[in-house]
């Protein structure tokens, strides 16, 4: 029996026809084969340990509810307020929007040709005509320290508008940075609870985060339109600012596409769950583009209905949570209070999504030996079929990031722009090695033809511009206080994980392994 092979130059997962496994293919009109997914997985090697609980509706419920557009346009918008204003928040969120469609696209296409709970790194390992452990190493680090900020920024911003939401009621009370470090500890630690002992709970809050979210955007923009006496007249949306202190206006308008970037990060939410999804060749780059594509319509509305409801815009660009001043100034308290509420809702249920998509990728790349201590980190509990351990070293190491804020006034821009920047340049890793072998890359279920690779171009070059800009200081006079942190914490997990590469990790680490030949996994499954 020949084992399972995964193809060179990035060819998809194939199964020899005479075994057990190979058999049970699905033969397309088209002459691909579709597999089935346990199929699809032994096929890459892997037993299955983890329960399908996710079907198509629940994949794109986690990356919708991770991009979260009340969340990220909430806790950011005061930031792109100095940043460019209006102009920004508005032409920002469009061009930003498609620009994230480009790369969201790209990394659907490799999603579907390899549905694991790895998902960047993994693919980045099979795309890879050389150097594959390198590839997948560094991919596996980037995507690690970017969930991680993604996990504390969404925990910190709703520390933020848990205080704002007191302050609302309670005018004499002051949020602080160990205020805010310490409600962000207690959040990390209830998410953390969640993922270990009510998961089949959490499946079905992250469901229900949809519809919360849906009815959240219905009901900010209709109050912003129907109940406020007077609007910003449309030309508005051309209004420029610049208040970051830097006298070029270019750059602060630059650094404004951070209030859009920060939204749309999570959707490899949908990759990491692909063990856990049933259909998943085609269910998860379905959640990644519909999860992009419904945040772009729903976001641009809400971003609307805030740019037109501002009020005195000095007040407004200098309150603590500039998005709250606008809805208490445009609605009064009283109705302020709930919609305030209902963001802080979706805050959590965003955090929430984050903690078990962080968690996968860190069962996936430990299951790989990548990781210190990697048998404890992808160990599944008997009991609900979970990595409760990798759950709890997400929860960690997202509370870590946060504590500069206990001085840093900045931490939340800097933990934003690590969460940016370590996500988008793992998404741009193996779409770039897809982009390499062109012709050569064997598609899944779900691909995009000949269009393929136009759009990984675009997606590339997208990733390296971003990339660059966000570890760019933020605000000017530089001080201890100001200072952007984000590029000290990307080049020190860069930093370990390249020396710890080249010391003994290279001798050891070959990128993603295989267990056996898909007849011989099929016989470890768990499940």
């Amino acid at each position: 029996m020949r084992p399972a092979t995964f193809g060179s130059l990035g060819k998809g997962p194939t199964v020899p026809e005479h075994t057990a496994v190979g058999r049970r293919n699905r033969h397309r009109g088209d002459g691909t084969v579709a597999l089935d997914d346990d199929t699809t997985l032994h096929a890459m090697g892997y037993p299955r340990k983890l329960t399908r609980r996710f079907r198509a509706f629940d994949n794109f419920a986690i990356s919708f509810t991770i991009i979260n557009v009340i969340s990220g346009i909430f806790s950011a918008f005061g930031y792109g307020m100095a940043a460019g204003g209006p102009l920004i928040l508005v032409a920002g969120w469009i061009a930003v929007s498609v620009m994230v469609l480009f790369v969201g696209a790209a990394m659907a296409e490799i999603a579907s040709a390899y549905p694991t709970s790895g998902a960047l790194y993994f693919a980045a390992g099979k795309l890879a005509r050389r150097h594959r452990g390198a590839w997948s190493w560094f991919t596996g680090w980037l995507n690690f320290v970017g969930q991680v900020g993604g996990t504390a920024a969404t925990a910190y911003a709703a520390a933020a508008f848990l205080q704002a939401f007191v302050t609302l009621y309670h005018p004499a009370y002051r949020a602080t940075g160990p205020s805010t470090v310490a409600i962000t500890a207690v959040i990390l630690l209830l998410q953390a609870l969640a993922n270990t002992y009510t998961v089949d709970l959490v499946a079905l809050l992250i469901r229900f985060s949809v519809w919360w979210l849906a009815g959240g955007v219905t009901l900010i923009v209709g109050s912003l339109l129907l109940l406020p006496d007077t609007h910003r007249p449309l030309a508005f949306s051309a209004h420029f600012v610049n208040d970051t202190g830097f006298t070029s206006g270019v750059y602060a308008a630059l650094l404004g596409l951070l209030v859009t970037s920060w939204t749309y990060t999570g959707f490899d939410g949908s990759f990491h769950m692909s063990e856990e999804t049933v259909r998943s060749t085609v269910s998860t780059p379905r959640g990644i583009v519909g999860a992009i594509g419904c945040s772009a319509l729903a976001g641009l509305a809400l971003m609307l209905a805030l740019v037109h409801s501002i009020g005195d815009y000095s007040a407004t660009a200098s309150a603590t949570v500039p998005s709250v001043h606008i809805l208490t100034d445009a609605l009064g308290t009283g109705v302020a209070g709930l919609l305030l509420l209902v963001v802080i809702g979706s805050m959590l249920f965003c955090g929430l999504a984050n903690m078990t998509s962080n968690a996968r990728q860190i069962f996936a790349f430990a299951r790989d030996g990548a990781m210190p201590g990697s048998r404890r980190w992808h160990t599944v509990s008997m009991r609900t079929r979970t990595p409760v351990n990798a759950v709890w070293l997400a929860a960690g190491c997202s509370f870590a990031l946060t504590v500069p804020g206990l001085w840093s006034h900045t931490a939340f821009a800097a933990i934003v722009s690590v969460n940016v920047v370590g996500m988008y340049l793992a998404y741009g890793i193996p779409i770039f090695l897809r982009l390499r072998l062109k012709d050569d890359f064997r598609p899944g279920p779900w691909h995009l033809g000949r269009w393929g690779v136009p759009v990984a171009r675009i997606a590339v070059v997208w990733i390296g511009l971003s990339s660059v800009l966000f570890v760019l200081p933020h605000s000017t006079p530089l001080t201890v206080t100001t200072f952007n942190y984000a590029p000290i914490a990307l080049v020190a997990v860069v930093l370990v994980a390249t020396v710890w590469w080249f010391a003994t990790a290279r001798r050891r680490f070959s990128g993603p392994v295989s267990y056996g030949s898909p007849d011989e996994v099929a016989a470890m499954d768990l499940i």
